[in-house]
């Protein structure tokens, strides 16, 4: 039997707090993998065509749907880089909202495992250098592409908290009674 990591992964026995992340790109990638959605397979999107590379692991929320249509967006800070299709427990610490095609909510989070960053418990902590290479990375990595993103704010813990509730709502409403 065949396990399908959006619908067959739960989304954490803490959730909304500290919840389950599928990896989709390690940190340091030019690859843009996505969950393809019949097989739960890792299929390439695209390869960067832009002298950037991801700066944080990046992956998605099991069980939650989001406004674009796809699982809610996960950005996991660690020391490390995680294997693509990895589950990795991830403690919200806030919310970064950008604009590409529509709303596109990015929870940022970092590793419950990781000692050397699960002390943080809200955005506000991180080093602000790193928020601006965030921001900064998702306004330019579609640049040569002709496609405009528009990164709005971050917001904090408790803004992603209620966003991943809602997600978690919709996939129940919406996703569920599909499968």
């Amino acid at each position: 039997m065949n396990n399908h990591p959006w619908h067959d992964v739960p989304s954490g026995d803490h959730t909304p707090n500290t919840v389950n992340a599928i990896i989709e790109i390690s940190r340091g990638s030019k690859a843009k993998y996505e969950v393809d959605k019949p097989t739960g397979l890792l299929r390439l999107d695209r390869v960067l065509n832009t002298a950037f590379y991801y700066p944080i692991n990046y992956g998605f929320i099991p069980q939650t749907y989001a406004g674009d249509g796809d699982p809610l967006d996960i950005l996991v800070l660690s020391e490390i880089d995680f294997q693509p299709l990895s589950i990795v427990r991830a403690q919200v610490i806030g919310v970064m909202r950008m604009y590409d095609k529509g709303e596109d909510d990015k929870i940022i989070a970092v590793c419950a495992d990781d000692m050397s960053v699960n002390h943080i418990r809200n955005i506000d902590e991180l080093p602000p250098h790193f928020t601006h290479e965030l921001k900064h990375f998702f306004l330019r990595y579609k640049e040569l592409e002709h496609k405009t993103v528009q990164v709005d704010e971050f917001f904090d813990r408790e803004k992603a908290i209620e966003i991943i509730k809602d997600c978690i709502m919709k996939y129940q409403v919406e996703i569920v009674p599909t499968l």
